[in-house]
């Protein structure tokens, strides 16, 4: 399977949510669900940049970007977000979860004391999803995706540690953060299959793409530093590309439940967009369980269709 964004079949009528949409990934994918009609609910943290983001795009596809304050670093924020949305659009087709923060230099805390890069990254985007599961649950094919990334390939949930509480290292933190959004869209697929719920669950991940993301972090270290260093343009990609993954997940009439898509260059970096390979612990069901668990104990937030 091998898509280019000139697949995408016409999304008028469907409304959609892509979080942190005001750059990078998020924005590219937003420009390209707009421009194909869909309408996109912009759900950002900053008012200026969210703002200005529904502008340009509104100016490439008029009248269908609108800008919702989320700041994912807070579970009132999620609830009220939540509610504005199931108050004044009523149904969501598609479900984007695509903001994040990379490798904080710092262990720093959400505002309700979670980890700062586990709880923007993935027990954010749990709370906001389980909250917006019975808007979903009216639109006739709802889709939900999860951005992970290949750093999943060295991550590990570390029960023991998950927030950084007996050491704190920004990379192995940001890497688990992207093994647990694989996972969650792999047992939110379960789940939805065993509760005859009807969604359909996917993951994306934009390979080396070149984003504001890693700038906002403590910039490139390792792998992926001496890549950089070595290759540039010839490991790396731009962030409209690096968007395509998310929009086949989006768009692709003939997506596999609980699928995962990704660039299918050398060792998934670039390239056209097209199904990507799970590390073999993203895969563990009696993990992502325990991780279904906990994110459900520590958001507060249960997972329930119909309410």
């Amino acid at each position: 399977m091998s898509w280019s964004p000139s697949a995408i079949p016409d999304q008028s009528g469907r409304t959609m949510i892509v979080t942190g949409a005001n750059s990078g990934i998020g924005y590219e994918a937003a420009l390209a669900l707009a421009k194909a009609g869909a309408r996109v609910i912009l759900a950002c943290r900053s008012e200026t940049k969210g703002f200005d983001a529904a502008a340009r795009i509104n100016a490439a596809a008029p009248g269908k970007a609108v800008f919702e304050g989320l700041d994912l670093a807070n579970l009132a924020s999620i609830h009220g977000f939540a509610a504005r949305i199931k108050d004044k659009h009523g149904a969501i087709d598609v479900l984007i979860n695509n903001a994040g923060v990379m490798s904080l230099p710092r262990r720093t805390l959400t505002a309700d004391g979670f980890e700062m890069q586990i709880g923007v990254n993935f027990l954010g985007h749990y709370a906001l999803t389980g909250l917006l599961l019975p808007a979903l649950m009216k639109a006739p094919a709802p889709r939900v995706i999860q951005l992970a990334s290949i750093a999943h390939r060295r991550g590990r949930i570390d029960f023991d540690n998950f927030q950084g509480e007996r050491s704190y290292r920004p990379w192995l933190t940001y890497n688990q953060t992207k093994l647990a959004m694989l996972m969650f869209a792999l047992e939110l697929q379960r789940r939805s299959d065993a509760g005859g719920w009807g969604l359909i669950s996917l993951a994306a991940h934009p390979g080396i793409a070149r984003t504001e993301l890693v700038a906002n972090g403590p910039g490139p270290s390792g792998l992926m530093a001496f890549l950089l260093a070595l290759g540039g343009p010839f490991v790396t990609q731009s962030a409209a590309a690096g968007a395509w993954p998310t929009e086949l997940a989006a768009t692709a009439p003939d997506v596999t439940p609980g699928g995962y898509y990704g660039p299918t260059g050398f060792m998934e970096f670039r390239g056209p967009a097209g199904v990507a390979k799970p590390e073999p612990q993203a895969l563990d069901r009696t993990v992502a369980a325990r991780l279904w668990d906990l994110a459900e104990t520590l958001t507060k937030v249960t997972m329930t269709p119909g309410l």
